[in-house]
């Protein structure tokens, strides 16, 4: 591969892979922030949320997200 185009590849790989990363982390604050104010959570399944949200970053808000904002 020529020199001149390396970096454009490397741009062209991480470009979308940063994106998806910080939507990820707006994603998780999103649903940290929901979960906390949710008033519809009692205080002890409020924190296990706040808590899987935390622990699994990528599972965790997903699951809140399809189950946890139903309740």
């Amino acid at each position: 591969m020529h020199p001149v185009f390396e970096p454009l590849l490397g741009f062209l790989i991480l470009a979308p892979v940063s994106l998806l990363g910080a939507l990820e982390v707006i994603f998780q604050i999103w649903m940290l922030i929901d979960a906390i104010q949710n008033p519809r959570l009692e205080g002890s399944q409020r924190v296990v949320w706040v808590l899987v949200i935390i622990l699994m970053p990528c599972l965790g808000p997903l699951l809140y997200f399809l189950v946890g904002r139903k309740k």
